[in-house]
C-alpha cells in the first residue's frame, strides 16, 4: 500500500520514506482518475443537451420546423451523403470549403508566422508599419468578403484570400508577440557566447515563441473555415457555406445544422492534429500536470 496522505482539495502528501516510483504511480493514477471524470461530463453533458433538443422537438415544446432535431438532422446527412445534395456530391462540396481553408491557413499561418518574427526583430521596421497593420486590423475581415468576390469572381481565389486575412492577423500577433517576450536573459547569454542575430533568433527566439505560435494555430483553422464559408455564403457555386444558404433560403433547419455538425466534426479533427503536431515538435517542454482536485 502506498505510504500516502491525500488531504481534501489539494494534491496528495506524501510521508516520509514514500519512493520516488510510488509518488508517480500516484500521480499517474490521480491523473487517469481525472480524465475520466473529465471524459464521463462531457459525454453526460453532449447527451443531456442532445436528450433535451430530440425531447422538446417530439413534444412540440420547440417548434421543429425552425428548430429541427437531432434525428432530423442525422437524416438529412445522411440523405446527402447516400444521394447528394441538390449542388452536387456532399464530399465534394466538403472538399471545395477544405480546400479553400486549408490553402488561406497554410497561407496565412506562414505568412505571419514570418512577418510576426521579422517585425519582432526589428524594432525600427515594427515602428513603421505598425500603424498600417492597425489600421487593416480594425477592419471586420468579414465585410471584405465582398470586395473579394467582386474582384477576383465567384472561385477559389476569392474564398482563399477571405481565408487568408482571417489566419493571418491571428497568427502574426501572437508570432511577434511571442518575440516580444522572449527571455532577454538567455538572449543576453547566446550574445555573450558570440551568437549571431540569426543563431539568437533560431536558437532562443523562434523555440520561445512557439507556444505563443501554436495557440495562434488552433484557433486559425477554425477562422479559415469561417472565411471560406463566409465567403461561399456571399456567393460561389459549391461549398459548405453555399449548401448552409441553399438551407436558409427553403427554411430547411435539418440541412442548416447538418452542414454545420459537419463543420464542426472536421474542425474537432484538425485540431487534434494540430495538437499531435505540437506535442510532437515541443518534446523539449516540460509536461503540464493538474493536481487532482
Amino acid at each position: 500500500m502506498t505510504d500516502t496522505t491525500f488531504v481534501a482539495g489539494s494534491a496528495a502528501v506524501f510521508r516520509p520514506g514514500t519512493s520516488d516510483a510510488e509518488i508517480e504511480a500516484s500521480a499517474m493514477k490521480a491523473l487517469k482518475r481525472r480524465t475520466a471524470l473529465v471524459r464521463f461530463w462531457q459525454i453526460a453533458i453532449l447527451a443531456f443537451v442532445i436528450g433535451m433538443w430530440e425531447l422538446s422537438s417530439n413534444m412540440q415544446w420547440i417548434d421543429p420546423f425552425f428548430y429541427s432535431s437531432p434525428s432530423g438532422v442525422l437524416a438529412r446527412l445522411y440523405e446527402w451523403a447516400t444521394e447528394g445534395t441538390t449542388e452536387g456530391s456532399l464530399w465534394y462540396n466538403l472538399w471545395v470549403t477544405m480546400e479553400e481553408a486549408l490553402i488561406g491557413f497554410f497561407a496565412g499561418s506562414i505568412t505571419g508566422v514570418f512577418v510576426g518574427i521579422g517585425l519582432g526583430r526589428n524594432r525600427f521596421l515594427s515602428d513603421i508599419f505598425s500603424v498600417y497593420i492597425k489600421a487593416i486590423n480594425s477592419i471586420p475581415r468579414v465585410v471584405l468578403a465582398p470586395i473579394f468576390i467582386m474582384i477576383m469572381g465567384l472561385g477559389l481565389p476569392s474564398k482563399v484570400a477571405l481565408a487568408f486575412i482571417m489566419v493571418f492577423f491571428v497568427v502574426f500577433a501572437n508570432a511577434f508577440q511571442g518575440v516580444r517576450e522572449a527571455d532577454r536573459n538567455m538572449i543576453a547569454n547566446a550574445r555573450i557566447l558570440g551568437a549571431s542575430d540569426w543563431q539568437v533568433t533560431r536558437t532562443v527566439v523562434i523555440p520561445s515563441a512557439m507556444s505563443w505560435i501554436f495557440a495562434s494555430l488552433h484557433v486559425s483553422f477554425g477562422f479559415a473555415i469561417i472565411g471560406a464559408i463566409v465567403g461561399e455564403f456571399v456567393g460561389a457555386r459549391f461549398g459548405i457555406g453555399q449548401l448552409i444558404s441553399i438551407a436558409k433560403g427553403t427554411f430547411d433547419a435539418a440541412g442548416m445544422f447538418a452542414a454545420i455538425l459537419l463543420v464542426m466534426v472536421v474542425t474537432l479533427v484538425a485540431e487534434y492534429i494540430m495538437t499531435i503536431i505540437e506535442n510532437r515538435l515541443a518534446k523539449w517542454r516540460p509536461q503540464q500536470h493538474v493536481d487532482a482536485q
